[in-house]
């Protein structure tokens, strides 16, 4: 079952505050708490959900993680095992499950907000970038830097993204009064009803800008082709992708940057098939050399390496080189390259060729020999 993103579940922006990311899970847990609401299963799971998703954000270090590889990026971890009992989650957060806890903050705490109840922060936030990375087997074997060219929006050189022309300065919205949001009040039969949202005159900043900039409008961006460098670590996977915080649209009036979410696609190698961070290589002999036994030279994700085949090899047998595979991500080690064993079937042999395989065939250690497993089988069916 794929796992909705963290963020997604409790309920905030990439670029919230670690006290954002507290109150949001602190809210969900008191709407989702066992002790209100007994025998319901949804309500345990939601909640559960999001004591994964607090345990992750909250901590810088899985946080970053978990930014720039997703859910693939804590897999094979030892801090971190997620849920499956709510007493796990007492035990975990008892800081915020007793004493003076995160529970008694919510009734007792606030914030300062503006004047119309919204918190507002500077210009409006740019928007995040797709980007589809193609990528060769070896180079997601041992990881990889790419030089890649966008067009984004980039901050105004002229005005430094404040969007005022020569540091003019600015002026309280007159449609919202600085609050930021309009609110419009209807009445029914039903009571009064308050419908808030933010201001298109400000765009819910509060403030316009009294001169514009000439050169972007008064926007504080401007659209540019810009080249993005991109460290891709080893061992990523096809259809994973790594955030790139802040690298993507500038925002309006020097609002936060946007990401770049870059996906990843590989790309099929024309030799080697890939088996998680292994990758299997098709070897073919001659029935000579896999009686006999020799030394193959083999390719590798690093280059050749010389193989011994032992006298007697069976057909189909995995031999196995050690760490010449995919390098584990975020771990330390590789994967294997495992060889497996064919043998050269000849399509078209001569009149010479043949005569000296019929004679093979009639040798002792050569012809087929049937078992006695076989022979019992054989004889229950009188064949």
């Amino acid at each position: 079952m794929n796992k909705r993103d963290y963020y997604e579940v409790l309920g905030v922006s990439k670029s919230a505050t670690e006290d954002e990311i507290r109150k949001a899970y602190r809210k969900l847990a008191m709407d989702n708490h066992p002790d209100r609401n007994p025998d319901n299963k949804a309500a345990e799971e939601r909640f559960k959900e999001a004591s994964e998703a607090y345990e992750v954000l909250k901590d810088p270090d899985k946080r970053a993680k978990y930014d720039r590889y997703g859910h693939a990026g804590l897999k094979g971890g030892t801090d971190f095992h997620g849920f499956n009992n709510v007493n796990d989650i007492f035990s975990q957060f008892s800081d915020i499950f007793g004493g003076s806890s995160i529970f008694d903050d919510f009734f007792g705490g606030g914030s300062t907000r503006s004047r119309g109840g919204r918190r507002r922060t500077q210009g409006t936030p740019g928007s995040d970038l797709r980007v589809t990375l193609k990528l060769k087997l070896e180079e997601i074997a041992l990881g990889v830097s790419k030089k890649i060219k966008i067009k984004k929006f980039v901050k105004c050189s002229d005005c430094n993204g404040s969007g005022s022309e020569g540091g003019s300065s600015t002026k309280t919205c007159s449609a919202c009064g600085g609050s930021g949001e309009v609110r419009q009040v209807s009445r029914s039969v039903f009571g009064q009803f308050v419908n808030i949202q933010p201001c298109n005159n400000c765009n819910g900043e509060g403030t316009v800008v009294d001169k514009p900039c000439r050169k972007c409008s008064g926007d504080g961006r401007k659209q540019e082709e810009v080249t993005v460098k991109i460290d891709v670590p080893a061992g990523v996977v096809d259809n994973s992708y790594m955030t790139m915080r802040g690298e993507g649209n500038a925002g309006l009036r020097n609002g936060p940057a946007g990401d770049i979410i870059v996906v990843f696609q590989e790309i099929p190698h024309e030799f080697f098939q890939r088996d998680g961070d292994n990758v299997i290589y098709n070897l073919f002999l001659s029935f000579p050399e896999l009686v006999l036994g020799t030394e193959a030279e083999v390719p590798t994700l690093t280059g050749k390496a010389r193989l011994k085949i032992e006298p007697g090899t069976p057909v189909g047998k995995m031999l196995r080189m050690r760490e010449k595979g995919i390098q584990h991500l975020n771990q330390h080690g590789a994967g294997d390259q495992l060889v497996r064993v064919n043998v050269i079937v000849p399509k078209k042999v001569n009149a010479k060729e043949r005569e000296m395989l019929k004679e093979l065939s009639e040798m002792q250690n050569i012809k087929r020999s049937t078992s006695e497993d076989e022979k019992s089988f054989f004889k229950r069916f009188n064949l």
